[in-house]
């Protein structure tokens, strides 16, 4: 609940920092914010060691000495991390043949550097499902720094106001951790801890990059092909669908990881909260991708703009995207529970590969459109393959586990038969009455979808 409530408020207030940005400045300014942001998130990827989750999945991660250890490993990888941003920033922009991208990604820099001295106190808060607290430091400092963004553009007017935003949020969210979980670091080298938490560590080698070619890929090629505005335009796009996303994998992402931790083992009770949570992740997300196919054209032509409703295609995508990426996650989350993320390596080569060899063609042929459905390609791809590897895990029945999959999309029918009712009714074709006719088509299958989940959860409880 108190993640739910505090990840939905800060999605809407980010949803509504969109509508004014998207009025305030330039397409090219998201189009620049978008490759700094991969590019920090490319070298954040090479370094990362999953500290948090070391730390959670170990039976022994509240102590002292897995606290102090998990703070020296976390502020360590992000001097470093700091470091290469900064010294790579001239070349980043040489590259893209832009020369802000230099001083941008240096001040980007500093919230890495941020980032990697939160309260490693905040962990166990997590470990132990106390998430009053958790929810105030990630989503107050998240709405903090959604205001002062806004506040800046009215000021500044260009992408400096996005980076500068990011970097203060990150500042703020750090602060609160230390204001909700006070911690004073130790100067000690605690061996056995260390080597504990490197241990889990080494399970992760790479799959951070390997993650980031498949999320990142296309803001990369697509950066090298099109105008910055154009990126802009598909990169807002592809935000709208990654909005809704963040609320729903930031409440499973934190409460799932302890959960199975908890469980680890006990395949009955893996496989009955994995089955549960991927119908109700199906029942939400297949009538979404059809109101965005139906009417995502009229959603960003009245959120952003009508220039953005060009970009209507890569938001199907996205959206499609999104649902199986949720649906893949909590599978990860049980190999990550029983702490062996290496388990989930190969399913990200299969994605990253699959994105490399797809998306230069894809993006040539289709236009904005391609990166995305390299990304629908891609995902679709190492999701079947991890739906195959967790049935060798826990003995997933695999009737049970598609079963809610085809379930959802005969229900999400519903949305496709009220939107063509609608056009073919000659009711109008303003975005608002596109729009209302989605959302209850939506509305009614919900409605079906619930009676389905309650009906399969009592089946399998």
């Amino acid at each position: 609940m108190w993640l739910g409530v505090g990840s939905f408020t800060e999605q809407v207030v980010r949803f509504g920092r969109s509508i004014i940005l998207a009025r305030l400045l330039a397409p090219e300014a998201f189009g620049v914010m978008a490759v700094v942001l991969s590019a920090s998130t490319l070298i954040h990827s090479l370094t990362d060691i999953g500290v948090k989750e070391a730390v959670i999945q170990n039976p022994r991660g509240g102590e002292d000495e897995y606290i102090d250890s998990a703070f020296w490993l976390a502020i360590g990888r992000a001097f470093a991390l700091a470091g290469c941003i900064f010294l790579l920033a001239p070349w980043m922009a040489k590259f893209y043949g832009n020369a802000e991208l230099a001083p941008l990604l240096r001040v980007a820099s500093l919230s890495v550097l941020i980032d990697g001295a939160w309260s490693p106190r905040m962990y166990i808060a997590i470990k132990q499902l106390k998430f009053s607290r958790l929810a105030a430091i990630m989503h107050g400092g998240g709405i903090g720094g959604v205001i002062i963004t806004v506040i800046l553009s009215y000021i500044i007017r260009d992408v400096w106001a996005l980076v500068i935003g990011a970097t203060l949020e990150s500042l703020a969210r750090v602060s609160l951790s230390y204001a909700f979980y006070p911690y004073l670091p130790r100067v000690a080298w605690h061996r056995d801890a260390t080597r504990e938490l490197l241990r889990f560590s080494r399970g992760l080698f790479g799959l951070s990059f390997l993650n980031l070619i498949f999320a990142k890929t296309d803001i990369f090629v697509l950066a090298k092909l099109y105008s910055p505005a154009q990126l802009g335009l598909y990169s807002m796009a592809v935000y709208l669908a990654q909005t809704p996303t963040g609320f729903i994998m930031n409440l499973l992402g934190q409460t799932m990881m302890p959960t199975f931790a908890h469980i680890q083992g006990d395949e009955e009770r893996e496989n009955r909260i994995l089955l549960r949570v991927t119908a109700l992740i199906f029942m939400l997300g297949m009538p979404v991708i059809l109101f965005v196919y139906f009417c995502g054209r009229s959603v960003l032509d009245l959120a952003f703009g009508g220039r953005y409703s060009a970009a209507a295609p890569a938001l199907v995508a996205a959206a499609v995207v999104s649902v199986l990426g949720l649906a893949n996650g909590q599978i990860t989350t049980v190999f990550y529970a029983r702490g062996l993320p290496q388990l989930h390596r190969v399913c990200v080569i299969i994605m990253a590969t699959t994105m490399i060899v797809l998306i230069y063609p894809f993006a040539k042929y289709f236009g904005l459109l391609g990166g995305q459905l390299a990304c629908v390609a891609a995902c679709a791809a190492g999701w079947l393959f991890q739906v195959a590897r967790i049935r060798h895990i826990t003995h997933l029945g695999m009737a049970r586990y598609f079963g809610s999959f085809v379930a959802a999309i005969a229900i999400s029918s519903v949305v496709a038969v009220v939107c063509l009712g609608q056009r073919f009714a000659g009711l109008g074709n303003k975005p608002i009455v596109t729009i209302a006719f989605g959302v209850v088509g939506c509305a009614v299958a919900y409605g079906l979808a619930g009676l389905f989940y309650l009906r399969t959860a009592e089946q399998t409880a």
